[in-house]
């Protein structure tokens, strides 16, 4: 399956296609459209998109609402017998300090897919990453960690103990100039896929970072990934397209 990573995946929803939005915290975190607008530049030295966004989001009570009206459109949907395929949703929860979780576990629908964030270069701290464990849940068929590229193999072994078996590889790299996007990635994201498909070949592995084309897909399908994330390539809305257009046999057993 192709996943369609933030900030795209707030927007841009196909069919065969799985959508992350976010990242959300608890608290809403203003001056998004700024942030955007003055630190999201293309860096020709290092050959991808930096910017320095920094988890600014509407908070997470507006990802539950925006679940609610979902999950509602899909009951619907279901009592008419309508048999159209709806684009699967995650919901991306950036985690600040340790005394939020128990809020963010009260507040969050137990069905309501998350992919939880735990790394931000642009953040004022280190997102938490202790505890998390209690996001999981029999009802969510989606929990992923979303692992910083520099991860170590011993913060991927303690997720997995926690009980955490879908992994996304990986954010973006913090630089002087602001978070990086790009093939710079894929050195690392190649790094964590082939440890977690060798020691854990059970788990669900998202692979991104430098996917611009089909051969990239195939790149990270070839290495272990189940599924492939894009973002950025969607600065050039025709890469992407044919990219969802290209990949769809490479997916069938999904």
């Amino acid at each position: 399956m192709i996943f369609i990573g933030p900030p795209f995946g707030n927007y841009l929803k196909f069919q065969n296609t799985i959508n992350i939005q976010g990242s959300y915290t608890l608290q809403p975190r203003d001056g998004l459209f700024w942030q955007i607008i003055t630190t999201l530049r293309y860096n020709f030295d290092r050959g991808g998109w930096v910017n320095r966004i920094g988890l600014r989001n509407p908070g997470i009570d507006f990802a539950i609402k925006d679940w609610e009206s979902r999950f509602k459109d899909s009951q619907s949907k279901t009592q008419s017998n309508d048999t159209n395929d709806t684009t699967d949703t995650i919901y991306s929860v950036a985690i600040l300090d340790t005394k939020e979780i128990p809020t963010l576990v009260q507040k969050i629908p137990s069905s309501m897919n998350l992919e939880l964030n735990l790394s931000c270069p642009n953040a004022e701290r280190p997102m938490v990453v202790t505890g998390i464990h209690q996001f999981l849940h029999q009802d969510r068929k989606w929990c992923i960690v979303k692992l910083s590229p520099d991860s170590s193999t011993q913060r991927i072994d303690s997720l997995y103990q926690q009980g955490f078996r879908q992994f996304h590889c990986s954010n973006t790299i913090k630089t002087p100039e602001g978070g990086l996007s790009g093939s710079s990635l894929r050195p690392h994201t190649t790094r964590l896929v082939k440890y977690i498909r060798e020691k854990y070949p059970t788990s669900v592995i998202i692979a991104g970072g430098g996917v611009t084309n089909i051969d990239d897909v195939k790149y990270y399908r070839g290495i272990g990934a189940d599924h492939v994330s894009i973002s950025t390539v969607w600065f050039q809305p025709w890469k992407g397209w044919k990219i969802i257009t290209s990949s769809k046999d490479l997916f069938k057993t999904d």
